[in-house]
């Protein structure tokens, strides 16, 4: 009897939390609302810039595609190839491969920890979505380039070099980074690769992950590996959780776990992501950082929670992988209202409200193009509510060239901490953002259409990575089909539901909980 009322109560929640999901007609509006935007921005610029982050009249700040600091350049190609992934629109592609062959000269750049963000989340997407071994080249030079950054004795990649306050800096966003090392070890690049950045994220969740699964965002270690301070560089204090660095590894540990089937690596997903969540209360867009007084929403760490949660409920059954999915449906739903959507407005970017960086007043109240990208990856990974999606397929996520199965679901296993002999360092972490400034931090005004000095868009290196849900396209370069192969995780349940939906939400569970209960009574 237990069972068939919790089962009724399970099914009087779905049911409740559907009615509040984005369906599949707004999210083909949703659709072509980006692509109209992305369409009228690649008008505007030349080919040689990026956009970034918008100024207060809704206009592009840019970001040279030559620049060997700037971390966002990535995004706007990455965009461009999720729609095409979606609609097969032949101009979509167009763009996606004119400012992705626009980043060929940073496969030899190795003075940032950032060519993840600006070289998977473009040329990784184009061989995804073509096959051509073209972009693959390119990859595996950059893969080369990154790899370089690795320091043997701390057993992590370095952030940058352009901060002289700092010796030997590591930071959360290179959590999102790593995917270029993995993929290339899995693309026929040197194994030890796939080594690197399994130390990293060891090293990261040692040092950087608190024990309550909060994060610090930056950790400046000596040249022989020593803790010297952790902190933030772009959140509120050192001793607060910055939520776009949060969200980073959240996005990270997740994908880390898709190649490495690591079960740390899942279980410091879920430790993240479940802080993150706790955190989060009744609005699925959080404060750009979780402690601060001042309010400054993040539509672009609502983007990359979202995502990394659509492929986290993939991989965690039960009652959890449906708490992870109904929450990265809330985000979307969130994201794609009129709340947050440009639609209406003068932003050229798509989404409204995102927050690059608070300490040095750099693109408040934005657009933000990561934040772009990674609405179109959530969108991609979206699972149907009920039926095929019409017109919006679900992309999926990306098979990463290594088969998903067989992975062990960790469980709700937390194991924040790492495993004894991985990467030293005494788990506590965290010190500025090491991706940080744009080396030079770019005027927020410079001019329209005009490149950002270069430097580091809003001080931040806001992941981009993921290769999820390109769906079609030809299988990953080690041959595995692409993402569908991704285990299929909890029955899709939008957000909503007798937790977070509302009255009607806790009406409709009661009222199919009455039924169930006066059927069982009439049983007896």
């Amino acid at each position: 009897m237990n069972r068939a009322i919790a089962t009724a109560v399970l099914l009087a929640c779905l049911a409740a939390r559907r009615a509040h999901a984005l369906d599949d007609a707004a999210a083909a509006h949703v659709l072509r609302f980006s692509n109209d935007q992305l369409a009228a921005t690649a008008a505007l610029l030349p080919a040689t810039a990026s956009p970034s982050t918008t100024r207060a009249d809704g206009t592009w700040n840019t970001v040279s595609n030559t620049d060997a600091i700037g971390w966002t350049q990535g995004f706007f190609p990455g965009a461009n190839w999720y729609v095409y992934d979606l609609t097969g629109d032949a101009q979509a592609k167009a763009r996606a491969d004119r400012w992705t062959r626009a980043l060929e000269g940073q496969k030899t750049n190795t003075q940032t920890h950032d060519l993840g963000f600006k070289m998977h989340l473009s040329f990784g997407h184009a061989y995804r979505s073509t096959g051509d071994p073209y972009y693959k080249g390119v990859l595996l030079a950059a893969a080369g380039s990154l790899a370089s950054r690795f320091d043997s004795t701390i057993g992590a990649v370095i952030c940058c070099d352009w901060n002289p306050k700092w010796h030997r800096p590591v930071v959360t966003d290179t959590m999102v980074d790593l995917e270029l090392l993995l993929w290339g070890a899995a693309n026929g690049g040197s194994q030890s690769w796939r080594d690197m950045a399994l130390s990293h994220a060891l090293k990261t969740l040692a040092d950087m992950v608190r024990d309550d699964g909060s994060t610090f965002h930056v950790v400046d270690y000596s040249t022989s590996g020593a803790i010297l301070s952790r902190g933030t560089f772009q959140g509120y204090s050192d001793s607060s959780t910055w939520t776009r660095g949060q969200a980073w590894a959240i996005y990270g540990y997740t994908m880390v776990y898709r190649y490495s089937g690591d079960p740390r690596m899942l279980a410091a997903a879920r430790k993240v992501a479940d802080y993150y969540l706790s955190r989060l209360g009744n609005d699925p867009v959080p404060n750009w950082d979780f402690d601060a007084p001042t309010e400054h929403k993040d539509s672009s760490a609502a983007a990359a929670v979202a995502s990394a949660l659509f492929e986290l409920s993939g991989f965690v059954s039960g009652a959890d992988g449906e708490r992870y999915l109904e929450a990265a449906t809330r985000m979307l739903d969130a994201l794609a209202s009129p709340a947050y959507l440009a639609e209406g407005s003068s932003s050229q970017a798509i989404l409204l409200h995102g927050t690059a960086n608070v300490p040095e007043g750099h693109g408040l109240d934005a657009g933000l193009s990561y934040g772009d990208h990674y609405f179109l990856e959530a969108l991609a990974r979206r699972r149907p509510v009920s039926a095929p999606d019409a017109g919006v397929p679900d992309a999926g996520v990306p098979d990463a060239g290594v088969p998903d199965a067989g992975v062990p679901d960790a469980g709700a296993s937390d194991a924040g901490t790492p495993d004894a002999g991985s990467g030293g360092g005494p788990p506590d972490a965290g010190a500025p953002d090491a991706g940080a400034p744009d080396a030079g931090t770019p005027d927020p005004d410079a001019g329209a259409g005009t490149p950002d000095s270069g430097a580091r868009d809003a001080g931040e290196p806001d992941a981009g990575t993921s290769d999820a849900g390109a769906g079609a396209g030809p299988p990953d370069a080690a041959g595995t089909p692409p993402p569908s192969t991704v285990a299929p995780g909890p029955s899709p349940a939008p957000a909503g539901g007798c937790a977070t939906g509302g009255d009607a939400a806790a009406i409709g569970c009661i009222v199919l909980l009455a039924c169930a209960l006066r059927r069982l009574r009439m049983r007896r």
